[in-house]
């Protein structure tokens, strides 16, 4: 069997390990891939915003599956363009990723279904928007509504933040096309867990719960970033909570787009706050979520291949299940220097020798002309580690990720940290 994976992050090197390792004569093809994932396969060097290479890349190696992995080439129509073609793809269409690329299209569709969410307006300019923020108050959510790389949701403590947020969007174009429509948003009070769900479009398949960590320093502080790691299982994501979420989430959410001519299928990711009135959706993605995919896959026990292929042949998922390890993983990203404003790129990387239970997903590297291992990107790799408890599992990824040589790298030694303080509050240390 082959397969083309689109993309070259930690989430692609995670996917083509897991689906490895699902069939192991598997014949993996990467476009453009990276360094970490050429070890499991073939890298062509197409990029993810070349839908016309793409598909020419598919024609040529005839794959049984393409997995769309960033949401830029979903939202662009990259899957249409490949199903067009007679590839079976793992990836919605283009006006089934708009529940990601457009989170005020997402709103308002939430809205009309009935999916609990946060009050929102949506603004296109100055003035509207610096008036609903002073009628929600602080603390207050500005949402860029186009695709930000998960750097364009602004949390203002005071109103003075909230205009400097909505100036940057819509006055100085900061955030590009993404924040030329923006939503103003009621601030929820709760924690924050990220759902992934596998579907044809009518029947869900949850996986397990994650929460991920956007701020870059320890204790949540610093700046928004893309992710700087994740860990699974979440013990406030119970059977039950799952349950309540596939039926007043993800099932409204399904028929909805359906409805409006959009059926998905793929992966659809909730992030769920979890309020005192119970979970509801912070925003909706369409595809797996980086860092979380590197926490999640090394706990799935079952195959990750069948249901991906039965969505993406469209033969359905009824009586597929997945089966997960009692253990825990926790992912500790190490991050360039300067990231996630100035990055810097080009410096040399020396990786720790190979530990069992310990998964070094490669996100932002590359090989220079003398076939050095290099950074070149902000998020530079996803190290993973397996235990039977959170805090074993934390004290090894943080371990091995400062055991990397990379001149100024940056990362989280607390990942985990609410999860590590309910565990010591039950158990009374």
């Amino acid at each position: 069997m082959r397969l083309l994976i689109v993309g070259g992050g930690g989430r692609e090197h995670a996917l083509a390990w897991k689906l490895s390792k699902d069939k192991p004569s598997i014949e993996i093809i990467a476009a453009p891939g990276n360094p970490g994932i050429a070890t499991l396969g073939r890298c062509a060097a197409v990029s993810t915003d070349d839908i016309p290479g793409i598909v020419a890349l598919a024609k040529t190696e005839r794959p049984e599956m393409v997995v769309i992995g960033p949401e830029a080439p979903l939202a662009a129509g990259m899957s249409d363009a490949l199903r067009a073609a007679g590839f079976a793809v793992f990836g919605p269409s283009r006006l089934a990723a708009r529940i990601e690329s457009s989170k005020s299209f997402a709103k308002a569709l939430m809205r009309e279904a009935g999916v609990p969410t946060a009050r929102a307006v949506r603004c296109v300019d100055v003035e509207s928007a610096r008036r609903a923020a002073r009628e929600f108050g602080t603390p207050v959510v500005i949402k860029a509504s186009g695709l930000a790389a998960g750097k364009g949701v602004l949390v203002c403590d005071t109103m003075a933040d909230a205009e400097r947020a909505i100036d940057a969007m819509l006055r100085d174009d900061s955030f590009g096309p993404a924040g030329r429509e923006l939503l103003v948003e009621e601030w929820m009070a709760g924690e924050e867990i990220s759902l992934f769900a596998i579907t044809d479009g009518k029947t869900v398949l949850p996986m397990l719960a994650a929460q991920d960590h956007k701020r870059l320093l320890d204790g949540d502080r610093g700046p928004n970033t893309g992710g700087m790691g994740a860990y699974a299982p979440v013990s406030l994501s119970s059977e039950a909570l799952v349950e309540d979420a596939v039926e007043r989430v993800f099932q409204p959410t399904l028929g909805a787009l359906r409805a409006a001519g959009a059926p998905f299928s793929g992966l659809l990711y909730a992030g769920l706050m979890l309020t005192p009135q119970g979970a509801k959706v912070v925003e909706f993605n369409c595809r797996f979520g980086d860092p979380e995919t590197e926490a999640i896959l090394p706990l799935l026990e079952s195959s990750l291949l069948e249901p991906m292929l039965a969505v993406a042949k469209g033969e359905g998922l009824s009586g597929k299940a997945l089966k997960w390890s009692r253990e825990c993983a926790v992912t500790t990203v190490v991050a360039a220097d300067g990231y996630p404003d100035r990055v810097r790129k080009g410096d040399p990387i020396e990786l720790p020798p190979r530990e069992p239970n310990i998964h070094v997903f490669h996100s932002g590297t590359g090989i220079d002309a003398d076939g050095n291992l290099i950074a070149t990107g902000g998020r530079v790799f996803a190290v993973t580690a397996v235990a039977s408890t959170l805090a074993e599992a934390r004290r090894a990824s943080v371990r091995v990720a400062e055991s990397v040589r990379l001149e100024g790298k940056q990362l989280r030694t607390d990942i985990g940290w609410r999860e590590q303080e309910r565990s010591a509050g039950a158990t009374g240390d």
